[in-house]
């Protein structure tokens, strides 16, 4: 029996035999392939607008001429020439490129019609929905799965984020003397262990980047769970901005819909500093106007802001500078760029893709590590389980007793004091991650100078993550008081986690209202 446990323990590296090895090795088995694939696709949509534009040069690009007619005179043009022309969305895009077209959007048909803006003709028209650019965007966001895909690839990206974490764990060696050996990569060794340093190195270095993809790719994933959280810890109540968000135009039997140039210049003086880059018309005669203002220099690709007018009174409905709290204004202005490596222009774009494609590499040396081992360990066991048969077949018919290990039940302790002491260290971890944190966004930003913004954008949308672990760890815990310590079955390993994730709960809260609700403007 002895020697049985031993083989069993032997199944294990050494490096993974703890709680974050298994984690480590488990997901990048069960979700590797998955991240790797969405991370590909994710690489090439860091580029998807200058990518589209280079495959459709017929639909984007016009021929520059004077001006650009504005959104409140082109319209009604378009509207005149083509009266069967259903216009839901209409996209201005960089106004300041005099080679864009604007594109009008049909949701229905998923028609997409291209306007030349200086004289309002048709330019050309496709089926958005078929773009090359479309289709890879569904692959990163569904994987072409109805429903359940968007919500598989969000998952795969809180499991690339545990990876990112355990990774590093494992990375950390046990001898600063040895520092340099995980740092660089062992040319001279053989295949085995220049792809081990591979692994190491590579996802090493990649770890600032790739934990806020992943970060930033679960938040747009699972937005309807993450946006409330940043309101609740704003101060801000979520079904009072759903209200807003759900706004109706106050429609009457007299009640006449004003002319596009009323609803501009409503915008126009809510937000004289920015420019609509793009307007969604009313769906019906409760329906309203939905104006995205594009304002600022930062991020790099502006600062996104939104308003919603209706459309008879032109009256503000909801104007997300006024009504979103710093931390809203950010998930618009600054999730998607983030996300995408666009906030800082090339050198952040760059970083991106590089980023993008980590998963699928850290996937293939972390396969290859795994492989062999895996393969060892079968046929170990299928060796080991002749091996007993054998034995069986030899052993003579007198009786055997069989010693199993004495189980030691180790006391509970005090769960009051044992919750403080657990809590007083959940206080010394959380300092360290939330340092990491903000020197993950500021590397990320730093090669475009733009440096703290993303650093205070990590720590705001990691407290939403803090905030659901915590929820987790406390169902737990009263799952393990209610039913499991009455019967001796409970486990002070649950209660250490509730009083871990209470720590980093408060820490976070503290730092997150420092941050984002005293006045601070960053966003």
């Amino acid at each position: 029996m002895k020697s049985e446990n031993k083989s069993k323990s032997l199944n294990w590296a050494k490096h993974q035999k703890r709680w974050f090895g298994k984690w480590h090795l488990y997901l990048g088995i069960i979700a590797g392939a998955i991240v790797a694939f969405v991370g590909v696709t994710g690489s090439i949509l860091v580029f998807q607008d200058e990518i589209d534009r280079a495959l459709n040069p017929d639909l984007f690009v016009v021929v520059a001429q004077k001006k650009k007619m504005p959104i409140e005179d082109i319209v009604p043009l378009i509207k005149a020439k083509n009266p069967k022309l259903k216009i839901d969305y209409l996209f201005l895009g960089d106004i300041k490129n005099p080679n864009e077209a604007y594109s009008i959007t049909n949701l229905k048909t998923e028609e997409q019609t291209f306007i030349n803006p200086y004289n309002g003709e048709i330019s050309g028209k496709r089926i958005y929905t078929s773009s090359f650019i479309r289709v890879v965007t569904e692959l990163h966001r569904t994987l072409l799965i109805p429903v359940a895909g968007r919500y598989i690839c969000g998952l795969a990206s809180l499991c690339l984020l545990i990876l990112t974490i355990s990774g590093l764990r494992l990375w950390i060696p046990k001898k600063w003397k040895q520092l340099k050996s995980v740092l660089t990569v062992r040319f001279s060794g053989s295949f085995k262990r220049q792809n081990y340093d591979w692994h190491n190195s590579l996802g090493f270095y990649s770890s600032p980047f790739v934990a806020i993809l992943s970060l930033t790719g679960f938040s747009i994933t699972f937005s309807t769970l993450v946006i409330p959280f940043l309101f609740l810890l704003s101060g801000k109540s979520p079904q009072g901005v759903a209200k807003l968000l759900g706004a109706k135009s106050a429609w009457h039997a007299q009640a006449v819909p004003l002319p596009l140039k009323a609803i501009v210049a409503a915008a126009k003086e809510k937000m004289p500093n920015g420019y609509i880059g793009g307007i969604a018309f009313p769906a019906d005669k409760m329906g309203t106007y939905r104006l995205d203002v594009v304002s600022g220099n930062l991020p790099k690709v502006g600062k996104r802001e939104m308003l919603i007018v209706d459309q008879y009174t032109a009256k503000s409905l909801l104007n997300s500078r006024k009504d979103f709290p710093n931390v809203g204004n950010a998930y618009l202005s600054w999730l998607t760029p983030i996300h995408y490596g666009s906030f800082g222009g090339r050198p952040t774009q760059v970083i991106a893709i590089i980023a993008g494609l980590m998963p699928l590499a850290l996937f293939i040396t972390g396969f290859i590590i795994w492989w062999p081992r895996y393969r060892k360990q079968k046929k170990g066991k299928k060796r080991k389980t002749g091996e007993a048969i054998l034995d069986e077949t030899s052993e003579t018919d007198a009786p055997q007793t069989v010693l199993k290990p004495a189980k030691i039940k180790l006391p509970l302790p005090k769960l009051g004091r044992y919750f403080v002491i657990q809590f007083k260290s959940g206080f010394k971890y959380a300092a360290i991650i939330l340092m990491i944190s903000f020197l993950m966004g500021a590397l990320y930003g730093l090669p475009s100078g733009i440096i703290i913004q993303p650093a205070i954008f990590v720590i705001a949308f990691s407290a939403v993550m803090v905030c659901l672990n915590f929820i987790c760890a406390l169902l737990s815990e009263l799952f393990n008081i209610l039913f499991l310590l009455p019967f001796r079955k409970g486990s002070h390993k649950v209660t250490r986690y509730f009083a871990l994730s209470t720590a980093f709960l408060v820490c976070y809260l503290v730092v997150y209202i420092v941050l984002l609700n005293t006045g601070l403007e960053v966003f």
